[in-house]
C-alpha cells in the first residue's frame, strides 16, 4: 500500500508534466487542452490521498464535483475548437490572435 508520501509524488509529477507541456507547447490548443485536464488530474489525486489519509470523505466528494466540471468543460473547449477550426482553418494558437467575427 502506498504512503501519503507516495501520492503527493504521483500528483507532483503529473503536475510538473502538464506545466512543462503547457511552457513547451503553446502552439495546438488540443495539447494545451490536455495539459490542463491533466493538472486537474494531479489536483485530484491530492484530494483523494488527503481525503483517504483523513478518513474525510469531503476530498472525494469534491473530485466528483472537479470531474463533472472538467467534463463539461471539455466539450465545450472542443467544441469550440471545432468552430474555430471550421472558419479559419488552423487551430494554431498564433495563428488565432484576433477572435473577431
Amino acid at each position: 500500500m502506498m504512503s501519503l508520501t507516495g501520492y503527493l509524488i504521483v500528483g507532483a509529477l503529473l503536475f510538473g508534466i502538464s506545466l512543462a507541456g503547457i511552457i513547451i507547447n503553446r502552439k495546438n490548443l488540443i495539447l494545451l487542452l490536455m495539459c490542463v485536464e491533466l493538472m486537474l488530474l494531479a489536483v485530484n489525486t491530492n484530494f483523494i490521498a488527503f481525503s483517504h489519509y483523513l478518513n474525510d470523505l469531503q476530498g472525494e466528494i469534491f473530485v466528483f464535483f472537479i470531474l463533472t466540471v472538467a467534463a463539461a468543460e471539455a466539450a465545450i473547449g472542443l467544441a469550440i475548437l471545432m468552430v474555430l477550426f471550421r472558419k479559419r482553418r488552423t487551430i494554431n494558437v498564433e495563428e488565432l490572435n484576433t477572435l473577431k467575427g
